[in-house]
Order: structure tokens, then C-alpha cells, then sequence
């Protein structure tokens, strides 16, 4: 069974510095054994929870099934003078502020869509 989808997940959950009981909690998972299968290649996580699970990573759906972002063209951010000042402030940080500036955009991410705004799109060019 191919297991890319198991291998990003656990990318993923250890780049956050999360348990797998953690990511479970944070699912709304009964067991983490549920989420464990999916980072072994044992099971597949359905599309509901692909959904979820993209959307607590902060990340596309298309990057959780395949690797790849079809929706993000990474010359655009990289053009973006605001996002450039950002990366170059961030570069110095300690491993710990690294994890503590993801969770903070996480938390703003949240609050944006509670108030129902949409993520800024890049314009596909």
C-alpha cells in the first residue's frame, strides 16, 4: 500500500512537535490508535477528515493526498515584500519561537475564518 499520505502526516505532526495523541485530541478522535493507523499506511483517513486534518495543519488538501500544492505558486510568495521581511526576521529563531510563531498563525488562521474570511489566493499567472 502506498503510504505518501502517512509520510506527510508524520511530517507534518513532527514539524508541529505533536504527539500522535495530541493530533488525535485535536481531530476529535476517540482513539489514537485511529490516527497511528493512518500515519503507519495501515488505513486511510476519509475525506471529511482529510478536510480537518488539512485545514489543522494549515495546509491543502492536494498537499495531504499528493505532496504537491496545486493552488500555491512558492515564486509568488516569495515576491511578497511583507512575507520577505517576515522570513528574514524568522531565520534567527530558536527552534521553540519557530513552533510558537506557526501556533500563533494557526490561531489568527482560525480567528480569520470564524469571522468567515477567506485565506488570501495567489492569482495563477
Amino acid at each position: 500500500m502506498d503510504n505518501l499520505t502517512g509520510k506527510i502526516l508524520t511530517e507534518l505532526r513532527e514539524k508541529h512537535g505533536w504527539s500522535k495523541s495530541t493530533v488525535a485530541k485535536k481531530l476529535g478522535l476517540k482513539a489514537m490508535s485511529t490516527y497511528a493507523n493512518w500515519e503507519y499506511g495501515l488505513r486511510k483517513p476519509d475525506g471529511e477528515m482529510i478536510v480537518k486534518i488539512a485545514e489543522l495543519y494549515g495546509v491543502s488538501t492536494d498537499y495531504l493526498l499528493t505532496g504537491k500544492d496545486k493552488g500555491r505558486h512558492d515564486d509568488d510568495l516569495a515576491d511578497d515584500p511583507d512575507l520577505q521581511i517576515a522570513f528574514k526576521a524568522a531565520s534567527d529563531f530558536s527552534e521553540e519561537a519557530r513552533r510558537q510563531t506557526i501556533d500563533f498563525i494557526n490561531y489568527i488562521r482560525e480567528k480569520e475564518k470564524k469571522k468567515g474570511r477567506q485565506p488570501k489566493q495567489q492569482d495563477d499567472h
